[in-house]
């Protein structure tokens, strides 16, 4: 701006309004504290729309209005759960593979293993986070963070996984991701059964979700990072904490890990059916 003219003068000179001179971009760090403040509110109440929790915050004193908050929402393909938030952007050329866990009885560690993706926001943008979870023990076997949401990542954890352990059925969601001719290939290559979810059906992979909850819930939501680094980090200490401290009531008060290993034994798991 020329010093020695006024501000109303060099708006006029330049024909642009006097509000885009004082206007101060909000901050990304605002948008994450904001965006993780509506996930950790829609996990707990997943039928609620962008109305509903705009006004929850609001409840929470926090100035905020519904448009940010449907922006926000829509940035992070968060929807109120009729249907099933959106994840996982499926491609209707890609093959879809029936449910095969409806009725069948889980008895055992590496009989049927799940796997999603879920989005984390940052100052720095969106990160997603992949996890392999045991549907027996809910032992995480595998993990993987990424700042997009190529196969790549997905692949990765998938390998790293397999050197250790495989499953005889893997459950998914229809997105591209699960979908795709690279991850089929490498599921079918290993003698694996491939399950997927009905579309809309997101209670199909209910205990992926439940992990979902717990991690945000329990660490990320709870805490600041200032890198991916610190984000990966605390993601790793969490999962290693969830696999070998965290009791939990379904396991008879054992961990993941003493059920995974053997050490213990679970109640065998029964899906429901579905009301289709």
């Amino acid at each position: 701006m020329h010093s020695e003219l006024s501000i109303r003068a060099q708006c006029l000179l330049l024909d642009i309004p006097r509000s885009a001179v004082y206007y101060e971009p909000q901050t990304n760090d605002e948008d994450a504290l904001f965006a993780n403040l509506i996930s950790e509110i829609w996990l707990e109440m997943p039928a609620y729309g962008y109305r509903k929790i705009t006004a929850e915050l609001k409840r929470r004193n926090y100035n905020i209005n519904a448009k940010r908050v449907l922006r926000l929402m829509q940035e992070a393909k968060i929807q109120a759960m009729y249907p099933r938030p959106n994840t996982s952007m499926r491609n209707v050329q890609h093959k879809i593979y029936p449910y095969l866990l409806c009725g069948l009885i889980i008895s055992r560690s590496n009989q049927v293993w799940a796997t999603d993706i879920t989005y984390i926001k940052t100052p720095w943008g969106w990160m997603y986070l992949a996890a392999l979870i045991d549907l027996y023990s809910r032992y995480i076997v595998a993990w993987r963070l990424s700042n997009t949401m190529e196969v790549s990542f997905c692949l990765d954890m998938l390998e790293h996984a397999f050197t250790t352990s495989k499953p005889e059925i893997l459950n998914t969601d229809q997105g591209s991701q699960f979908t795709c001719e690279s991850w089929v290939k490498m599921i079918t290559d290993n003698n694996i059964k491939i399950s997927m979810d009905g579309k809309g059906r997101w209670a199909d992979n209910i205990i992926m979700e439940r992990f979902w909850r717990t991690i945000k819930h329990e660490d990320i939501l709870l805490s600041v990072f200032d890198s991916v680094i610190d984000l990966k980090s605390s993601i790793g200490k969490f999962v290693y904490k969830y696999n070998n401290k965290r009791l939990h009531q379904n396991l008879g008060y054992k961990t993941p890990a003493e059920i995974y290993t053997g050490i213990h034994q679970a109640p065998n798991l029964e899906l429901g059916k579905r009301k289709d």
